[in-house]
């Protein structure tokens, strides 16, 4: 037979580790609710004309099946009255099941010298969920026309 003390600190025990244990899930759940966060890089930067440029968006953190980012519409306003988007057919979101994509690539061309402001933008129907930017600078390449 068990003293009714040590069944009562075992008890206790139990709970406490229960309860801890709880809390500790609880937590890394809340931060798995947290929207993922963007990287966008340009490669190169700066650069002659015609330059081409490749840029890379990834998204880090939060959970792989966050709603507002599964199956999104994808657009790249590359500031020279370009713009690209495109959006893909998806099986309906399941929560728990479906991933979202967390690398976006694509490449343009710059044909002209200026400075340009890139846009990139995740939507879901017309509500722009992520949005991402980055800057060009190109430089008159030999191809371009000096008007001498």
């Amino acid at each position: 037979m068990v003293h009714p003390t040590r069944a009562i600190c075992t008890a206790t025990a139990v709970l406490a580790l229960a309860l801890t244990t709880g809390r500790v899930a609880t937590a890394q759940r809340d931060g798995e609710d947290k929207k993922p966060s963007l990287s966008l890089k340009v490669n190169p930067p700066v650069g002659f004309s015609p330059l081409r440029v490749r840029v890379t968006v990834d998204l880090r953190g939060g959970p792989d099946d966050y709603a507002d980012l599964y199956c999104p519409a994808v657009e790249w306003q590359w500031g020279d009255d370009v713009v690209s988007e495109n959006s893909e057919d998806c099986d309906p979101y399941t929560a728990g099941k479906s991933s979202i994509q967390r690398h976006y690539h694509a490449e343009h061309v710059y044909r002209q010298q200026g400075t340009y402001r890139m846009v990139f933008r995740l939507k879901q129907k017309d509500r722009v969920v992520v949005v991402g930017n980055g800057n060009v600078q190109v430089r008159s390449g030999l191809r371009d026309d000096f008007g001498g």
